[in-house]
């Protein structure tokens, strides 16, 4: 690999560790097809499978692992495997025909397509089954679709410069190491306005996420497009510093309008009763499945002792025919962190059916790991014939403005872990939402007619937390004159919110983790070990895995947060919305100010639309309460004089963070410097200000 001579660190580090680290992602994405992929080495070693490769050899990923290709050889063929693959090696691709056998002594013609070095000394080679299919002949077109054939893989350093560029970039792109080397990655998208903004902004969240997956069209060096789909994720090394990023590109141009059909084709129509069942929970690692609740297990007729024997592997649960659907899935979770819920049927131990809604989240990307929830709808069908059959359920989040795909999505996710006691972890920027989230998760639990009680960890100074938490017995410290019992008690039986939750103090941390373990705590200066029955809901606008890293905060609280993690997606992700909140706020507003506002011109909404909303949806809330207050006639007045210049911003090259501080800095200045002015215009709690003025080295001499 020519590399060239950089000489940073954090390129030296990328040229060390970024192949291992980019591996580990492509394992994520390669491991779920139904297409059967083998990942191979010099020496035809598998070092990777994907589901659809274990059905066709008929033995699970792990068994498959450290196998070489002449392991599944027919006797008569393997002389001729070691010529193919030195041919192989020295062409860079193939397409033939091997003659494997399966464990059961089955043998098959199986037709294959090879591509070198997708990763140094890794090799692709994707499978076809000629004998199922019923062919004699080899095709004349290769019908393996090039999402599956071939994957471009590279590294960028932390500006998004190309250090490292792979022959699978070489075959999808045109462009090889020479050219694509130190190129800024927006040479590889269609140059428009905004592109250098889009592509800071896209490097900037997978930063802060972890990774960022996103689909936009590409340009090859011969000036062809392509739909591409793209992952990004962040590359820190063992202090937690930002190293660069390991980015993995497939052509969807083929499965877009595929994947689009079945978005639609998967809409559910009938609605989830009120007081549906979850069936179980699941968590796994690639295809295994250590972990799981008895009442799945009860669901697909599998015993604890099938578990511990390795009996049950999520692939072998589903149908045939919903492999596109849970092919989908899996690419939103590889994207978005967890997959719109959709219904689906399970194959029982026994051959049977069982209808079900699912919904799976991501916990790690490499090496991957989900959870899923499973709602058994078996009972649907008699609960429908008394229930009203055009039940909305939008009526379960009448605080939450929009009908954007982003915001669907979000809703489908609390509809399915609601009604399950399991802890919820928001995440999201300010301004987004988080706490309508979890006030819809807890309308629609088993616990809603019972205490909601929430409390901002941000707001409350660090000595009083734990109080405010746990409470204290009298005479507990200097001022402590009666007992007073913390929200723990209060939200007993009920929903606890803790918004801000990554403000918690280290010190407090492993306290609120053993309440959290033991279902029980102790109030300060107390020795009574009180009993509770709380479903947390967390929320935080930072970013906790960055904090892991620099010991701010506990890693076991972070896993016990994150049972299910929910991401309210930013204003500027589901843009088409902003309309709709505008007319929201202007209604809400007028009622409350007792004008009649009846029409927003038509300059004002295109204005109000092309502003990215730094602050989301709060800032627009108080920039629209603040035109409704300007308004003295029928039609809305808005001051676009505070927008319109910095719309014009974000069209140019700033970065992102440019963008916000003068954001901040003219918002101060326009308060007369007062931050919490300035905090209540932008939508933001003050401490939350003061934090990105920290961050973005805005000090009163900007001012």
């Amino acid at each position: 690999m020519a590399v060239g001579a950089l000489q940073s660190h954090s390129t030296r580090w990328l040229v060390e560790n970024g192949p291992k680290e980019l591996e580990l992602l492509f394992r994520a994405i390669v491991y779920h097809p139904t297409a059967p992929i083998l990942i191979a080495d010099d020496d035809r070693t598998y070092r990777d499978a994907s589901a659809g490769a274990g059905k066709l050899l008929g033995l699970p990923r792990d068994k498959i692992i450290g196998c070489r290709m002449d392991d599944f050889a027919a006797p008569s063929f393997k002389p001729q495997i070691s010529q193919l693959w030195r041919a192989f090696l020295e062409q860079g691709e193939q397409r033939g025909t091997l003659k494997l056998v399966t464990p059961d002594g089955d043998s098959r013609d199986i037709e294959y397509t090879a591509k070198v070095n997708v990763l140094p000394v890794r090799h692709v080679l994707v499978l076809r089954d000629k004998t199922a299919l019923g062919e004699t002949e080899p095709a004349e077109e290769d019908p393996t679709p090039p999402w599956v054939q071939d994957y471009a893989l590279f590294l960028l350093d932390t500006t998004g410069c190309i250090v490292a560029w792979y022959s699978g970039a070489v075959r999808i792109y045109g462009y090889d190491q020479e050219e694509a080397l130190r190129q800024q990655v927006s040479f590889l998208s269609p140059s428009d306005d905004t592109l250098s903004f889009r592509l800071q902004e896209e490097l900037k969240r997978a930063a802060a996420e972890g990774h960022f997956g996103n689909e936009a069209w590409h340009v090859k060096k011969d000036g062809s497009r392509f739909w591409a789909n793209v992952i990004t994720m962040a590359l820190k090394d063992e202090n937690g510093e930002l190293q660069g990023f390991a980015r993995v590109v497939r052509d969807f141009s083929e499965r877009h309008e595929r994947d689009e059909k079945l978005r639609r084709s998967r809409a559910r129509v009938r609605p989830i009763p009120a007081e549906s069942t979850i069936a179980g929970i699941v968590s796994g690692e690639f295809d295994r499945i250590p972990e799981v609740n008895d009442a799945f297990l009860d669901l697909v007729g599998y015993s604890r002792e099938d578990l511990a024997a390795g009996r049950l592997l999520w692939p072998d649960l589903t149908p045939p025919e919903y492999s596109p659907l849970d092919e989908l899935a899996h690419e939103e979770g590889l994207r978005f962190g967890a997959c719109t819920p959709y219904e689906k049927e399970l194959l029982r131990k026994d051959g049977s059916r069982v209808p079900v809604l699912l919904a799976t989240a991501v916990l790690k990307l490499a090496p991957f790991r989900w959870i899923t929830f499973v709602q058994d709808l078996r009972d649907r069908d008699r609960l429908e014939s008394i229930e009203h059959e055009d039940i909305e359920v939008q009526d379960d989040f009448e605080e939450i403005v929009g009908t954007s795909a982003a915001l669907r999505r979000v809703q489908q996710q609390v509809e399915v872990v609601a009604p399950t006691d399991a802890n919820v972890l928001i995440l999201g920027e300010t301004g987004t939402g988080k706490e309508l989230v979890a006030r819809a998760i807890h309308r629609l639990s088993p616990r809603k007619k019972l205490p909601f009680i929430t409390l901002n960890c941000a707001a409350i100074p660090t000595g009083l937390l734990e109080s405010e938490l746990f409470g204290y017995e009298r005479g507990a410290f200097t001022g402590a004159l009666s007992q007073k019992i913390g929200r723990f008690e209060m939200a007993h039986r009920g929903t606890l919110f803790l918004d801000e939750v990554g403000d918690i103090p280290l010190d407090l941390q492993p306290k609120l983790l053993r309440a959290l373990q033991e279902k029980s705590f102790e109030r300060l200066g107390g020795t009574k070990t009180i009993p509770i029955d709380v479903r947390l809901v967390a929320a935080t606008n930072r970013n906790l895995t960055q904090m892991m890293g620099d010991k701010l905060f506990r890693s076991d609280l972070y896993y016990r947060l994150k049972v299910f993690p929910i991401t309210t997606p930013p204003l500027r992700d589901h843009p088409e919305d902003i309309p709709v909140l505008v007319r929201h706020f202007t209604k809400k507003y007028a009622a409350k100010m007792n004008k009649q506002i009846d029409k927003i011109p038509a300059d004002t909404m295109k204005a109000l639309a092309s502003w990215s909303w730094p602050g989301n949806v709060r800032e627009l809330e108080n920039f629209i309460e603040r035109a409704v207050i300007l308004s003295h006639g029928p039609n809305l007045r808005a001051p676009l004089a505070e927008i319109r210049a910095d719309a014009s911003e974000t069209a140019t090259s700033d970065t992102l963070e440019q963008v916000e501080r003068e954001h901040i800095i003219r918002v101060l200045r326009e308060s007369g410097e007062v931050v919490s002015k300035a905090a209540t215009r932008l939508g933001v709690p003050r401490t939350t200000l003061n934090a990105m003025m920290r961050k973005l080295g805005i000090s009163r001499k900007d001012l």
